[in-house]
C-alpha cells in the first residue's frame, strides 16, 4: 500500500503531449500515423500544495501554477529517493506565508 501524500512533497506527474519536435526530455516518443508530429509524454517536477478530504491533491509548478488531481490518477506518484536528490532543483519549493506559518510579524 502506498503511503498518503503531504504537503510538500515532491511528486511527477506525466503528462502527454503533441509536437512535431519533441524535447530532450521526451519518453515513449511515437510518430504519428502521417509522420507529421509525435505522441510522446513528459515527467513534470511538482510539489504537493494541498491535500483535500475528497480524494483530490494541488500540485504546484515551477512558474506556481496550481492543478487539481486526484490523488488516484495513474499519471501520479511519489518522487523516489534518488530522483528528489537529482532532480531536486525541478521541483519547486512552496513558499509559506507568514500568516499561515505560525509566526507574526511585530
Amino acid at each position: 500500500m502506498q503511503h498518503a501524500y503531504r504537503v510538500g512533497e515532491p511528486v511527477i506527474f506525466v503528462v502527454s503531449k503533441n509536437s512535431p519536435e519533441p524535447g530532450r526530455r521526451a519518453k515513449h516518443v511515437h510518430p504519428s500515423p502521417a509522420g507529421e508530429t509525435y505522441s510522446y509524454q513528459i515527467e513534470k517536477f511538482w510539489t504537493v500544495a494541498e491535500v483535500r478530504s475528497d480524494g483530490h491533491i494541488v500540485l504546484v509548478t515551477r512558474r506556481g501554477k496550481q492543478h487539481d488531481v486526484e490523488i488516484s490518477d495513474p499519471r501520479l506518484r511519489h518522487a523516489r529517493w534518488w530522483e528528489r536528490w537529482v532532480y531536486r532543483e525541478r521541483f519547486p519549493s512552496l513558499r509559506v506565508a507568514p500568516e499561515f506559518a505560525g509566526t507574526t510579524s511585530e
